[in-house]
């Protein structure tokens, strides 16, 4: 008796130790993982409270201009105002008790919250009352300028700009429309839930997954290039068509004949039949391999710009028609404009890509430097003599091909793009470069929705935008 007695004693110990065991293990989880998750939501109401104890820091233009203000309401409460509402509402995002907080305010939310500590000589001089305390402020890369003049550009399109420092990774311009007044949030929010035609609320420029079109023939022209030993001396006789599987079939646009074209010749005139051959004769994997030393398929790293990834799909070797669609930017091809971008960047760049970034420092109140974020290089992804080669195709296109558009003066290079993703809608345009072609100084891409022939509107921008930001 005794001894089932002990036995059983033993039993509940066993379970007691292990509910113990479960529940020290849960809370030591909780406090790793899901604690700083908590503390940080948005939807923490503490969190609000200690917010709005603290004025929140001003975010600033690459001149210091300002593109947010923080005004005190009460002790409890404080109004965040964009200065220039929907033009940089998706490079910003907003904060607000209700809706939360999205962007790079999210983002950089400590930085912006935190104040520094009153000391002794501050409370003299204010008589013992302690002054406001104001949280940091943020030195963004973005010129007014030039995002202003993206936006305006775009006019009335759904469409996206993306304007970087190909040498340093500066971001000068995002631009995402249709955007949104993050001024009047209230008024505007359940028009903005429902508006599943526009989706006005998601930043195109890092979150629009596009068909990339004939631009993506640069990274096909790179894995040739990669590939190919005798690509660049190579002769092709372009007929317009190019049929596979007895079946199916790509053609140029409006079933151009381009006849007997070289390399730099099929690129700036943007050959269908040409790069879709590349394509097969490349193969998946080694178009993949390129792709993807580009980041597609894999997580573009930024500081503070969260980047849907791009992506290249799979195929077998006997896939021959979507191999030849996956080489000239359709297929299952996805991109952002934000990707292309960098594509443009790296060439400029003599094939060192740099990580694209927002906020090159964080001030005090007093305008005091506390942090500053220095340019970050991803490595050398092409070798410099092939980025020359694509600088100098790159240049043809706007020369002597499809992107005359976007010569402004400026020695612009770039590739054109006319993405079809809807039979009965219009292609999406699109156009990524870089200017002057001899020493780049910015790097853009741009898409705009069912906006037709790439060299026309999208081309058109770029330039604009390309010769402003050069004269920043």
């Amino acid at each position: 008796m005794e001894q089932d007695i002990s036995s059983n004693i033993k039993k509940v110990f066993v379970v007691f130790l292990l509910c113990f065991i479960i529940i020290i293990s849960y809370i030591t989880y909780f406090e790793l993982y899901k604690a700083p998750e908590v503390v940080k939501s948005p939807y923490n109401r503490r969190l609000w409270a200690i917010r709005n104890e603290v004025l929140r820091g001003t975010i600033y233009d690459r001149n210091m201009s300002p593109l947010t203000k923080s005004e005190r309401v009460n002790d409890e409460t404080q109004k965040r105002t964009y200065t220039s509402g929907e033009v940089f509402a998706h490079a910003l995002g907003y904060v607000d008790i209700k809706y939360g907080i999205t962007g790079l305010e999210r983002k950089y939310d400590t930085e912006l919250m935190g104040a520094e500590n009153v000391d002794i000589l501050s409370l003299i001089k204010n008589k013992g009352k302690e002054e406001e305390k104001v949280g940091h402020s943020l030195k963004t890369t973005l010129d007014t300028n030039v995002q202003k003049l993206a936006y305006d550009l775009l006019g009335n399109n759904k469409g996206a700009v993306v304007a970087l420092n190909p040498k340093t990774g500066e971001l000068l311009a995002m631009v995402s429309k249709p955007s949104y007044d993050p001024n009047n949030l209230s008024k505007i929010w359940d028009a903005l839930q429902k508006d599943t035609a526009n989706h006005p609320m998601i930043n195109r420029a890092t979150s629009g997954l596009y068909p990339p079109g004939s631009t993506f023939k640069t990274i096909t022209a790179i894995s040739a290039l990669e590939n190919i030993k005798d690509i660049t001396t190579r002769k092709f006789q372009d007929k317009g068509k190019l049929v596979f599987n007895q079946k199916e079939s790509i053609s140029n646009f409006n079933g151009e004949v381009l006849g007997n074209i070289d390399f730099k010749q099929a690129y700036a005139e943007s050959s269908n039949v040409f790069f879709g051959t590349l394509g097969m004769e490349l193969g998946n994997d080694k178009l993949k391999a390129t792709a993807e030393k580009f980041y597609f398929n894999k997580n573009l790293p930024t500081d503070g710009i969260p980047i849907d990834g791009s992506k290249f799909p799979t195929y077998k070797s006997y896939e021959k028609g979507n191999n030849a669609q996956s080489a000239i930017g359709q297929a299952e091809d996805l991109a952002t404009p934000m990707q292309m971008a960098v594509v443009a960047s790296t060439i400029a760049n003599d094939g060192t890509m740099m990580e694209p970034y927002i906020v090159q420092q964080v001030l005090d109140s007093k305008g005091k430097v506390v942090k500053d974020v220095k340019p970050q290089s991803l490595g050398n992804i092409i070798s410099k003599e092939n980025a020359k080669t694509m600088k100098d195709l790159m240049r043809a296109v706007v020369t002597n091909g499809t992107g005359g558009a976007a010569e402004t003066g400026i020695n612009a290079a770039g590739k054109t793009g006319t993405a079809d993703h809807i039979e009965s809608k219009e292609p999406h345009a699109w156009f990524i470069g870089f200017a002057p072609y001899d020493n780049p100084q910015v790097a853009v891409a741009v898409i705009v929705e069912e906006g037709g022939v790439g060299g026309k509107a999208a081309a058109k921008i770029a330039g604009q935008v390309m010769k402003a930001a050069i004269k920043k």
